[in-house]
């Protein structure tokens, strides 16, 4: 069986190469193509993941199963020409947490069939977090019954392995606050997971493991999700203090083989990322940052395009966009609070960027065909670039990126991608 690549992640600091990895948790494909050209140059890993809300047996809110994901995303790359070997693929937040509504017992038979259909399409990398009450329960669980439902999930995916080409997963335990989905209210100052708390988590997984007989599972854990003192509100960000993360980092030393993987990465600045994995928290997952840019790009070209060709479209991307989350709310409507004037601006500006969940939606991708193919062909004039799209104009003035509207959407991601390859480098 072949070797899965990160499963000696923790041996990565102080050797050549990579010494920590991003983890791009989307499914949105120009994202996905964009971070595939980013780290195509460097011979790293590319771990791409996608969530229990985004892909599961029933769909998720992509409609993708995860083999299709698994398919769509080699697609992705063999049209890139990113090699399949170095693609890792990632199942984020595996546990009942899409059906919590429902008792325990019916949500975890539903987090099993997931789990094993994540495993059965040859996902390499899984996250077991079972750490949210269902019906009937507290919001969060306690450490043994989270463990405890953690190794149910893993006998399962263990049983459910496809083999041939496809190395067995590494696990990833633990959980942080807040769930899959994002932070619903400006974030303040942080709580860190103590020393204690992220031992402890290990030790009782570990026992859950072992008392099923799934001692060779447990040694392909290596991570563990803690929080380090990093995350993001619909306005703010709360960065990084290496110094307080300290004796968080030197509990690793207590825990061989494992390393730390933070959550809600995005919008860290270029330094504080590459703390980030110096101190030991080597898996850092992004999704929302990348979709950020992706909008922030798209809406500059928007503009553009009325500049260029007013009255051409039938509405901007922006308005389509408004209609398509006025039309179905439920993904940001309890997420951003105040008036209807500061709700409007949090729809299609909220760090949360909860705007991702609409791009798969048919009106939102004709909205987005429609502008790239106003601009197909078209050499965007310079000043444009910079009125609308500032952040691209000095490479386009240096002639290192065109001034094509794909090409400068693209360019965004791909520079904050850089931040992350940054970091994960020594």
């Amino acid at each position: 069986m072949p070797t899965n690549i990160l499963h000696d992640i923790s041996d990565w600091r102080g050797r050549a190469g990579a010494s920590g990895i991003p983890s791009i948790c989307t499914a949105h494909p120009q994202v996905l193509v964009a971070a595939m050209r980013a780290t195509a140059p460097t011979g790293l890993p590319l771990l791409i993941e996608a969530t229990c809300n985004q892909v599961n047996q029933d769909g998720g809110y992509t409609g993708m199963t995860p083999a299709d994901y698994r398919d769509f995303a080699f697609a992705l790359a063999d049209k890139e020409g990113f090699p399949r070997e170095r693609l890792i693929l990632g199942g984020d937040h595996l546990g009942p947490n899409p059906w919590k509504a429902l008792p325990a017992q019916e949500a975890m038979a539903k987090a099993e069939v997931m789990i094993a259909a994540f495993a059965a399409a040859g996902f390499t990398k899984l996250h077991l977090d079972c750490s949210m009450g269902c019906k009937g329960e507290p919001v969060a669980l306690d450490d043994k019954e989270t463990a405890v439902r953690a190794a149910r999930l893993a006998e399962v995916a263990e049983a459910n392995l496809p083999g041939g080409d496809f190395p067995a997963p590494v696990y990833i335990i633990g959980t942080e606050v807040p769930i899959p989905g994002g932070a619903m209210e400006e974030i303040g100052e942080l709580e860190l997971t103590t020393p204690a708390a992220a031992k402890t988590t290990h030790a009782v997984t570990k026992a859950a493991f072992l008392e099923r007989g799934l001692g060779d599972a447990f040694s392909r854990v290596v991570g563990l999700v803690v929080q380090p003192g990093v995350e993001y509100g619909n306005h703010n960000v709360v960065d990084y203090v290496s110094a307080k993360a300290q004796d968080l980092s030197a509990a690793l030393s207590d825990m061989p083989g494992i390393v730390f993987e933070a959550h809600s990465t995005d919008y860290q600045t270029r330094d504080n990322l590459r703390a980030l994995v110096r101190d030991g928290f080597a898996i850092l997952k992004v999704g929302p940052g990348l979709t950020f840019r992706w909008r922030e790009s798209l809406y500059g070209l928007d503009l553009i395009a009325e500049e260029l060709f007013p009255g051409k479209r039938d509405k901007t991307l922006r308005e389509t966009m408004e209609e398509v989350m006025l039309a179905a709310p439920a993904n940001w409507d309890r997420y951003y609070e105040g008036d209807d004037t500061e709700r409007a601006m949090m729809r299609h500006f909220s760090y949360s960027d909860r705007i991702r969940y609409y791009w798969p939606v048919a009106e939102a991708r004709a909205g987005e065909k429609a502008l790239f193919d106003l601009l197909a062909g078209v050499e965007i004039p310079e000043p444009l670039i910079g009125a609308y799209l500032g952040a691209r104009y000095e490479d386009v003035r240096a002639g290192r990126l065109a001034p094509k509207a794909e090409d400068l959407a693209l360019a965004a991601v791909e520079d904050l991608m850089q931040d992350y390859i940054f970091a994960s480098r020594d």
